[in-house]
């Protein structure tokens, strides 16, 4: 491990200086054996080829050092969670059940049917009493504008990134590359130019902006900056900032597939800062060891599961088909015979190899088989989409509460807070003092359209509670005995 460090802190010129230097030094060692007449100790025949065909045998030698410059020096690099960080709204954000009835009755946005209807669905969600929501929700005229939207995207976005860069003690000025992803806001300028703007990033700073990917954006941020970092030929440094504003999603209207996100759907924004610089590996959380998306979104079914559209009165509003626990159990299902080859040990692999086998001998006439990944992975932090969402994948891959424990937990105290819940998760694993050195950690996250991503991690440290943990002030309550 210490020889491969080494050798990934060298340059491509230091490589070139040291590949000269083991050459003249093979150079010189192969020229005294040659010459040696007092210890014979190769065969002479050998000894006469070698010394008749010196200049075959020295363009052989450096054949093989320059391929393992070509190896060395393209190789992938290995990349680095160092740090990162939850936004955690201040206290009078909180929104328990009171306060929604109380916007909702107050806002006269909508009927009474509708008000009986999200009152159902919010006492059987999972979510508990300190989730937070858009400052809007506290005004008088609560009608969410352009400017509440800025606010609630900037506030969280600048928080998590101030605590990323404090712990990790890297300037604003080292990042190299700038990742922003909001699935449902998108401003002009971009969420990452007010970053860039906000943080005087120098002009080289690669920005991407992701949008319109649900859920699933914040796995898929980690891995395009997973696959940069990767592939680059010097030391970078990747922030991914993963953040959702609801405050212009916000249904007003009767439809009752869309009334579902505003009963669910609460704030949170998380930052990631990753690096291919393996000399930080000993004050890394994390090494991303693998990440796997898949996209099925060539089926209709899964294209309208969740579909942003407007209702018969004009409402602009996200509608959750019926069919979603359906489509997202065939996704998993998909995403699963794909990484299940590459991330389960081989006993699991031989039986899930017979049991498919089976199946297609018999020609489907047996349920598909469900590997056991709790033998692949330590922890797992599942998608939080909703109740029903989590005891669905429970059911699926035959997960015990145990494992659904952080998903649950995350749901009840933060709510679905799209596609930063992942890390949510993470931090609750830390509150809990729960991840080893050396644990593997998988991330599965759904997204709209539909899209399934995996994120394969490696602690490289134990855990601990860090002083801006969002669990700090309420990990002592959790997991409830009932949820």
């Amino acid at each position: 491990m210490k020889s491969k460090t080494l050798l990934s802190l060298l340059t491509p010129i230091q490589l070139l200086q040291a590949s000269f230097f083991l050459l003249l030094a093979l150079t010189l060692t192969l020229h005294a054996i040659l010459s040696s007449t007092s210890t014979l100790l190769l065969n002479q025949k050998l000894l006469l080829f070698l010394s008749t065909h010196r200049t075959l045998l020295f363009s052989l030698l450096w054949c093989t050092l320059v391929a393992l410059l070509a190896y060395l020096s393209t190789r992938p690099r290995p990349v680095l969670l160092l740090d990162y960080a939850c936004f955690q709204p201040d206290a009078d954000r909180k929104c328990s059940y009171e306060v929604c009835e109380y916007f909702v009755r107050r806002s006269r946005r909508f009927s009474t049917t509708s008000e009986e209807f999200m009152r159902s669905i919010y006492l059987k969600s999972g979510l508990g009493d300190e989730t937070y929501v858009p400052p809007f929700i506290f005004q008088y005229d609560y009608e969410a504008k352009l400017r509440s939207a800025v606010q609630e995207a900037e506030e969280g976005m600048i928080s998590a990134v101030d605590a990323v860069l404090s712990k990790t003690r890297i300037p604003a000025a080292a990042i190299d590359l700038l990742i922003v992803t909001c699935g449902m806001f998108t401003p002009c300028p971009s969420l990452t130019t007010t970053l860039v703007n906000h943080y005087r990033l120098p002009d080289t700073v690669a920005t991407y902006n992701l949008s319109s990917m649900g859920c699933s954006s914040g796995a898929a941020a980690i891995d395009l900056a997973g696959r940069i970092l990767s592939g680059a030929r010097r030391v970078r440094y990747a922030l991914v900032v993963i953040t959702e504003s609801i405050s212009l999603n916000w249904y007003f209207g009767d439809n009752r597939s869309m009334l579902v996100t505003n009963c669910i759907f609460r704030v949170g924004t998380a930052a990631a800062l990753l690096t291919n610089d393996g000399s930080r590996r000993g004050g890394a959380k994390m090494e991303l060891l693998r990440a796997l998306r898949t996209h099925h979104g060539a089926d209709d079914a899964s294209y309208r599961a969740a579909f942003q559209e407007e209702d018969e009165a004009g409402n602009i509003g996200i509608a959750l088909k019926k069919d979603l626990i359906r489509v997202a159990g065939e996704g998993l299902r998909a995403h699963i015979r794909i990484l299940a080859p590459r991330v389960l040990p081989w006993a699991q692999l031989v039986r899930y190899a017979y049991w498919e086998v089976t199946r297609w001998l018999k020609r489907g006439g047996e349920k598909q088989h469900v590997p056991d990944f709790t033998t692949a992975f330590k922890h797992m932090c599942i998608h939080t989409g909703g109740k029903a969402v989590i005891d669905s994948m429970a059911r699926l891959m035959r997960l015990d509460d145990r494992v659904t424990e952080p998903a649950r937990m995350c749901l009840h105290r933060f709510g679905n807070t799209s596609s930063s819940l992942v890390l949510y998760e993470l931090a609750y694993f830390e509150a809990k003092g729960r991840i080893r050195r050396g644990d593997r950690v998988w991330m599965l996250a759904f997204g709209t359209g539909f899209k399934v991503c995996s994120l394969v991690w490696k602690a490289l440290k134990d855990s601990g509670m860090d002083p801006d943990n969002p669990w700090k002030d309420s990990i002592h309550r959790y997991p409830l005995k009932a949820w």
